[in-house]
């Protein structure tokens, strides 16, 4: 089954998890132990992230060790940047007004910043 990335983010277990798998791949029950929450929960969560391609989990000897595959947060990443663009121009829009304001301000006897 394969997964929406969003919906694998959505829970702060599972965001946890990628920050704790993010700079070094850890086996399974580094990662179970890390929680107060049963092993098959992790377990669980851990099937999430690999269904939306978030993590891989390989076998290494009687041990599973998971690794983080971040780009797939690339699309979660674009999705942002767009309401960025949105916010950087209406921030700018309200310091142009905010400008003309007390430049005005100045123009009709106002009190200057001297």
């Amino acid at each position: 089954m394969q997964r929406d990335v969003f919906q694998a983010i959505a829970d702060p277990t599972r965001r946890e998890i990628l920050g704790m798998i993010a700079y070094r791949s850890l086996n399974v029950n580094a990662v179970s132990g890390h929680f107060d929450i049963t092993r098959a929960a992790v377990y669980k969560h851990l099937k999430i992230l690999r269904e939306a391609g978030l993590v891989e989990i390989k076998q290494a000897g009687r041990e599973r060790i998971c690794h983080a595959k971040m780009q797939k947060l690339e699309v979660v990443s674009d999705w942002v940047e767009q309401y960025r663009k949105l916010w950087n121009q209406k921030l700018d829009s309200l310091e142009a007004y905010l400008d003309k304001l007390q430049n005005s301000g100045k123009t009709k006897g106002g009190i200057s910043d001297k």
